[in-house]
Formats: C-alpha cells, structure tokens, sequence
C-alpha cells in the first residue's frame, strides 16, 4: 500500500512540474508578449500642450500676459535649426510668446555675450536659450555660465543642475523632465528598482542618474551610470529593470542586453542611410527597437517618443518661471 501511494506520488509530482513548466514558460512569453506597450511621447506631449494652452487660457482671462520664451541661433546647423523652429511653433500652439535671434556663425564671443546679458535683463522675457551646439570658436560653457540661472529655463546652468542633486526648486534640463514626466503620468514604478543609465552626459545621462536616485516619485531606484568606458557594459544593462538608452550610436543596445519584462527609454535619434525612403535616410534610436519591443514591458518609439518631450518640457520650464516659482 504505501509503494502505491509513493508511485502516485510521483507520477503527481511529476506532472505538476511538467504543468508548472510548460504554463510558466509559455505564460511568461504570453504575457510578455501581448502586454507590452508604447510610450506614446507624441500622444502625451499634446495632452501637455493643451494643459499649457489652458492655463495661458485663463491668464488671458485675467488680463495677464502670456510666458515669453527666447532662444538664440548661431549659424547655420540643420539640426539645430530644425529644433528651434520647432521651439518656436510649439509657443504658438500654447499661446506663449517667442522671440528668436538669429546670428551669423561668426558672431564674436563678446557679441553673444553681450546679447546673453541684454535677455538677462529684459523684464519681458521669462526665460531663453542659447541652442547648442555653438560653432568651435565659441566657448559655450562661458556662455552656460554667463546665463541667469532663473532664465536659464534649458536647466544647464551649474546652479541649476546643483539644486537639481540636492532636491531643491530648479530648472530640470529638458530632455530628463520628459521622461520624468512620462514615467510619472504612465505610472511606471520605479521606487527600489534597477535603473541602468547608458550614457553620462551633462544633458541626459547624469541629470537622469540623480532625478532617478532621488527621493521622490519617479525616483528611489538603484541607479548604475554606465558609458563608453564600462567594462562588460551588456552585463550591467541586462540586469536592469529599466534602461535609459543615451549614448547617440544607432541600434546600439540589442536584445541579449534586455531582460524580459524590462522598460526601456531610449533617448537616442540617429539619423542613417535608408535609400529606400523618400528622404534617402530613416531616424532610430540607440536601441534595436524591432527586436527588443516584444521582449519589453514598456518602450520608446523612436521617432515619437521622449524627443516629442523634449520641446514641450522647455515651454513648462518657461512657464514656472513666468510664475517664478523657483527663483521667487
């Protein structure tokens, strides 16, 4: 009797682990498949865009002038160009005023810095930009420097990204806000999570490895920095929960480095060869997105995702400081 028993007991425990296997192999993958999801950057840039719109809406309504944005266009950078126009159209959009000053690429270091202390001073103007990159000649961090830091609405000023570290009221540079913004309205949890930042550069890499480690939400991760220096870069990003591709090279970050299940926000737009297309080129990002978005719980599109953001996070900047509400 207990030698039936015992072989019964076997045979059980051998088909619940066949069971178990088989259900949790081919549910993961289902799950893994059918719920992965776009982070909609253009969908959610107009949602902010109408918020902004509506409350230029009311500050009309209570006879108060609209936020001045002004930004500064040395020389003759298609891609800069490009983003400026954009700046400049998206103000209209929302009902906020722009001003852009246009200057030949041989514009003196002395004549853009007299040019950055005439906004400075003007009352008028809530905040400005000088969009980078400048030509060699000039030397942009002087120019950074020689900023107001409460105009400074692109968050690069050294006051500015110092009150950023330590938690205070500040200007966060553009780029990371969207995605702060994106993981906070998508509800993407990031409190006690692997964050793998790829990328360390003053504009994306190291603001977005301070927001994420900071208190807050999002925020409260474990946050590991990596560039083009990290030894064994794909064992780092593999163990992430979520990835923060920023480091400006086309399909870099492939499938093998991407855990199942993992959200992935890729901040690179690169522009390659494509003859088969109209323009004779395509934009990617800095990950193999037709690969890695069926193994992903949430990604980026690229394009239509953080750089949508981007534009949109400087007009929110510009509107806190309308209201001064960093620098009082």
């Amino acid at each position: 009797m207990n030698n039936g028993k015992s072989r019964v007991s076997v045979f059980e425990n051998a088909y619940l682990t066949i069971e178990s296997l088989f259900f949790g192999y081919f549910g993961f993958f289902l799950i893994n498949s059918l719920s992965m999801a776009i982070l909609d950057g253009r969908a959610l840039a107009k949602a902010i865009r109408q918020e902004l719109a509506d409350q230029v809406s009311v500050l009309a309504a209570e006879q108060k002038r609209s936020p001045h944005l002004a930004a500064v266009l040395v020389g003759d950078d298609p891609a800069s160009q490009a983003y400026v126009r954009n700046k400049v159209r998206s103000c209209e959009k929302v009902g906020f005023q722009s001003t852009l000053i246009r200057k030949p690429g041989t514009i003196s270091q002395a004549e853009l810095m007299a040019i950055v202390q005439q906004l400075n001073a003007d009352d008028s103007i809530d905040g400005f930009i000088v969009q980078l990159p400048l030509p060699k000649h000039l030397d942009d961090t002087e120019i950074t420097l020689a900023i107001d830091p409460a105009k400074d609405v692109d968050g690069f000023h050294p006051v500015n990204i110092g009150r950023m570290a330590q938690g205070l009221p500040c200007y966060i540079p553009a780029t990371p806000l969207g995605i702060m913004e994106m993981l906070k309205r998508y509800n993407i949890d990031t409190q006690g999570k692997e964050v793998v930042v790829v990328g360390r550069s003053n504009i994306v890499g190291t603001p977005m490895s301070i927001l994420l480690s900071r208190k807050g939400n999002p925020g409260n991760a474990t946050v590991t920095m990596c560039h083009s220096r990290t030894q064994d870069l794909a064992a780092h990003v593999r163990r992430a929960d979520i990835v923060v591709a920023a480091i400006g090279r086309p399909a870099f970050i492939t499938a093998d480095m991407i855990k199942p299940g993992a959200v992935v926000i890729d901040v690179g737009i690169n522009r390659v060869d494509a003859p088969e297309t109209d323009k004779g080129y395509k934009l990617i990002g800095d990950v193999d997105y037709k690969v890695i978005a069926p193994q992903a719980r949430w990604i980026t599109p690229v394009p239509g995702g953080v750089g949508q953001l981007t534009v949109v996070s400087l007009l929110m900047n510009t509107l806190r400081a309308y209201r001064k509400e960093v620098y009082p």
